[in-house]
């Protein structure tokens, strides 16, 4: 029987990891595994935290949003750490690419039971995340979506992007996907591990967590209907069917722009452009279906 720790970001969601860690720890304990809980001031302490447990041969839970399944998953990359994602945020987007159950009772027996496989791990300017980075339209539409408290989930997003693309300038990137430059102009630049970011969005449909490689998509600059749709298409990943919207691999991007742009990373916003992205291959072990 597997011995848990559980690294929980009290405030994830609305405080829904705690709603969901409750019932969850209840059920893990009641098949007879051990579980300690440990409460996160921010997510250097969350790296701490599941560092410790990984020493002592737990496995380590991440309980929260992208960010927390990020920065926990990125403290154990490159151990023989076993780590369990549970969704309790606002975005889930990892967690959704491994297709986690988020029901308590199956995602109990997952991480009781499920064995743990290898997945790739990005490198973001020298530091470990998992999903994507993002550096556009969306980035600047995670600030808004992180800022406001009225709207939850894609509403919160759907309203961040609108209002960043209201005050939207042209922008010229330089994208060097594995060592070879384009100048690009675009609404975005995405580097992906995951397919999923957003709330849910497809913006990578293409993109595997363990093969090795990183989709770059690039969605060019165009009118404001083309913007609107292809916003809609996300849900879906046709995007990537239109000529305006370009998907490249390789192993490791570098994102410049013509201009101060901030990039987001995980559902965080780490810094500002340029960053440069890298993969390391099957880097940590997860439970997964």
């Amino acid at each position: 029987m597997r011995t848990f720790t559980a690294v929980v970001n009290p405030t994830a969601g609305g405080s829904a990891s705690a709603r969901t860690l409750i019932p969850l720890a209840r059920r893990l304990r009641e098949a007879g595994a051990t579980l300690t809980v440990e409460y996160s001031r921010d997510l250097g302490h969350a790296r701490d935290l599941a560092r410790t447990a990984a020493a002592r041969g737990d496995v380590v839970l991440g309980v929260g949003g992208d960010g927390m399944a990020g920065g926990v998953g990125g403290a154990l990359a490159g151990t023989d750490a076993v780590y369990g994602i549970v969704p309790a945020g606002r975005g889930n987007d990892f967690a959704r690419q491994l297709g986690l159950p988020t029901g308590i009772e199956e995602l109990a027996e997952l991480l009781l039971h499920g064995e743990a496989t290898p997945v790739d791990v990005l490198t973001v300017n020298g530091e470990p995340a998992l999903g994507s980075v993002y550096a556009g339209v969306d980035a600047v539409a995670n600030t808004y979506a992180n800022d406001t408290r009225l709207l939850r989930g894609k509403a919160s997003y759907t309203w961040g992007a609108l209002r960043a693309f209201a005050g939207w300038r042209p922008t010229t990137y330089t994208v060097t996907v594995d060592g070879t430059p384009m100048e690009r102009r675009a609404y975005t630049v995405v580097a992906a591990n995951s397919g999923y970011y957003g709330f849910g969005r497809r913006i990578a449909p293409g993109a595997v967590v363990d093969d090795g490689l990183i989709d770059v998509v690039i969605i060019r600059h165009g009118s404001r209907r083309l913007f609107v749709t292809v916003m809609n298409e996300l849900e879906t990943g046709s995007h990537v069917g239109r000529p305006e919207v370009e998907v490249l691999r390789g192993t490791e991007v570098r994102i410049e722009a013509s201009r101060d742009l901030p990039y987001g990373c995980d559902g965080e916003l780490p810094g500002r452009l340029p960053v440069t992205v890298g993969v390391l291959p099957s880097a940590l072990r997860v439970i997964r279906p």
